[in-house]
């Protein structure tokens, strides 16, 4: 099996708890946050994109004018 390409996220700050995404080969995208390595989520791209779009208008980034007033 070849080694995984592990991208940090554009959203997650230095210094900080990052998230960090990688594909598999067959497609599946892989969840692994800083702070707990160990612990890797697995999940489609409909199911991530569903999850983004959830986020953004729920929990707007700090200084940005997405989401909900």
């Amino acid at each position: 099996m070849s080694e995984l390409q592990w991208q940090k996220s554009t959203y997650s700050q230095e210094a900080s708890a990052c998230v960090y995404l990688a594909t598999t080969p067959t497609g599946t995208i892989l969840l692994q946050e800083s702070d707990e390595p160990e612990v890797v989520l697995n999940t489609g791209t409909r199911q991530l994109g569903a999850l983004i779009s959830a986020l953004r208008t729920t929990a707007p980034l700090a200084g940005s004018k997405r989401g909900r007033p």
